[in-house]
């Protein structure tokens, strides 16, 4: 042996080389992530290895995961509709060594998001490489009832509030079909105003539906909106009844409270507070029969996924205008305002309805799974 060839086997020998190649596994695709598994090479070069890089083809995308044995290597950023191969090499102290085989091919999913939140009607358009879809909608909360009064020979005039509205319902369907450039029908409904039911919210691929508050009536809150037929969700609450008065003013029932995403909507107060629900509880009414208070909105939920959704609203104090309930944007039932004569004061609308799709539904759905905003 030469001398030259020698000192470089004395040197391998003393110093180690770089590693082997690893066995490639069969990568997967969450969204625009790849997830690539690969077995640690036979030999590490005599020298412990202290990570592993994998490339991706086309692109060149890099993720590294700094260990010695085997296991997953997380490539991010990948472009939605591309497809992708990958190979992972090993590095140790001396240096990097061969390349695996190419992994299966995956392709990066298409990741995104629409709501309507403006009441209307719309039509959605299935982007290039979406095919599935998670929906959720949230109904209209019900509009107050009608207060006013009637004139009694024996008592004088007589005043009555008005009932809140009941509370809209929630529901949302996973992992829908849908074909990429079809148009698809959307309508985000509105809430109800003065003795007059909410709007549904709806999206058709196929229907997914929030049912609407029903309205309060003269003494009666309104009947909350009931869950869609087979899908998930929950009932919202019924609104609160109204009080009423001899010779004085009258006071206005609360709103009943959306649904929530794995619970009924709590119910409206009738001069107290409302009840606690998985969506939002409803107000309480005026303070008391002879002296006039509106009565809160029930609360609504968001569009965001489960979460925490609002308690009951506190007891209104007399007079106008009444704040609004805890909870968060859509479909609360209205408030009930209290009677003067013959008209209504102080009525709180109900909450309008919303729709959000959200993509890819595989692998993003409601109640809480990759919900949140992107």
């Amino acid at each position: 042996m030469s001398g030259a060839l020698q000192a470089t086997f004395q040197n391998q020998r003393s110093f180690g080389t770089v590693p082997g190649a690893p066995t490639i596994g069969t990568a997967t695709i969450s969204g625009t992530t790849a997830s690539v598994p690969f077995t640690a090479p036979a030999s590490d070069g005599g020298s412990v290895i202290t990570s592993y890089t994998a490339t991706s083809t086309p692109g060149s995308i890099t993720g590294t995961l700094s260990q010695a044995g085997s296991g997953t290597v997380t490539v991010s950023g990948l472009t939605g509709g591309t497809s992708y191969t990958f190979k992972v090499k090993a590095t140790n102290a001396i240096g990097t060594g061969a390349e695996s085989a190419a992994s299966n091919s995956v392709t990066a999913q298409v990741v995104g998001q629409q709501q309507y939140t403006a009441i209307g009607c719309y039509c959605w358009l299935a982007p290039a490489g979406v095919t599935k879809v998670s929906v959720v909608v949230i109904g209209g909360g019900g509009g107050p009832g009608y207060a006013g009064y009637c004139n009694c020979p024996c008592y004088g005039v007589f005043y009555f509030g008005a009932g809140g509205g009941g509370g809209a319902s929630l529901a949302y369907k996973n992992n829908i079909t849908v074909t990429p450039g079809q148009y698809y029908p959307v309508r985000a409904g509105y809430g109800g105003g003065n003795n007059s039911p909410g709007q549904s919210s709806t999206f058709c691929a196929p229907s997914v539906t929030g049912r609407p508050g029903g309205q309060g009536g003269g003494y009666a809150g309104g009947t909350g909106g009931a869950l869609y037929c087979g899908l998930s969700g929950g009932n919202g609450g019924n609104g609160g009844g109204a009080g009423s008065g001899c010779g004085s003013r009258s006071a206005g029932g609360g709103g009943g409270g959306a649904s929530g995403y794995t619970g009924n909507g709590g119910g409206g107060g009738a001069y107290g507070v409302g009840a606690v629900g998985a969506g939002g509880g409803g107000g309480g009414g005026g303070s008391n029969s002879n002296v006039a208070g509106i009565g809160k909105p029930g609360g609504g939920v968001g569009i965001f996924g489960a979460g925490s959704n609002g308690a009951g609203g506190g007891q209104n104090q007399p007079g106008c205008p009444g704040s609004s309930g805890s909870g968060k944007l859509y479909g609360g039932g209205g408030g009930g305002g209290y009677g003067q004569g013959s008209n209504s004061y102080c009525r709180v609308d109900g909450g309008s309805g919303a729709v959000r799709i959200i993509w890819p539904g595989c692998s993003r759905s409601f109640p809480s799974t990759n919900t949140g905003n992107m």
